[in-house]
């Protein structure tokens, strides 16, 4: 049985990243660790705006059943990054629209004001390749640039952004920051 006290907590976290376009109404994954070998992650089908117990599922990271099935396609790096990021406790992808923007003129992302430049200072936007291969690779990828970094994120040209923290304010905490960072780069270059 899925924890209810989790459900709410990711229904009100994904209601809110959809607000500030984090999440499309279709598009994005959230997941939270169980415990050792288990994550609950939206479902494929779920409606970010809408999320209720309907909308997770709960899987195991080390085998696969049939819930595997109804869940986001972004599961299997969900479950990579919980096998090998033992402090990873949550877990969102998204595309948020200035950031995810941003990544397509720009190699790097110099954050200009103040919680920006004091939080993240500069982020590296990873080109992904090809992208009729990157489902093939992208587990191993983002996991292995997670496990590198210091600030628990990645921007990837033209996709999006991957985030975990160990506290979920943490997490929003950073999805905020740099979009409203990468907001004020926009309408700054829109000036020039």
């Amino acid at each position: 049985m899925i924890n209810q006290d989790t459900v709410k907590q990711l229904s009100d976290l994904s209601l809110t990243l959809f607000r500030k376009n984090f999440f499309g109404i279709y598009h994005g994954a959230i997941s939270a660790k169980i415990d050792h070998n288990s994550f609950m992650i939206n479902t494929a089908d779920a409606i970010f705006d809408e999320m209720d117990e309907k909308s997770f599922c709960e899987l195991s990271t080390v085998k696969q059943d049939y819930r595997w099935k109804i869940a986001s396609i972004e599961a299997h790096i969900h479950a990579t990054i919980y096998n090998n990021i033992h402090e990873a406790k949550y877990i969102a992808f998204g595309v948020p629209i200035y950031t995810t923007a941003y990544t397509f003129e720009h190699d790097t992302i110099e954050l200009n004001d103040y919680f920006g430049k004091t939080t993240f200072g500069k982020i590296p936007v990873i080109d992904p390749g090809i992208f009729s291969t990157w489902y093939d690779r992208n587990a191993l990828e983002i996991t292995k640039y997670l496990k590198e970094t210091n600030n628990h994120v990645m921007i990837i040209k033209g996709i999006g952004m991957y985030v975990y923290d160990r506290d979920i304010n943490e997490l929003v905490k950073k999805v905020a920051i740099i979009e409203n960072s990468c907001r004020l780069l926009s309408i700054k270059s829109s000036f020039n």
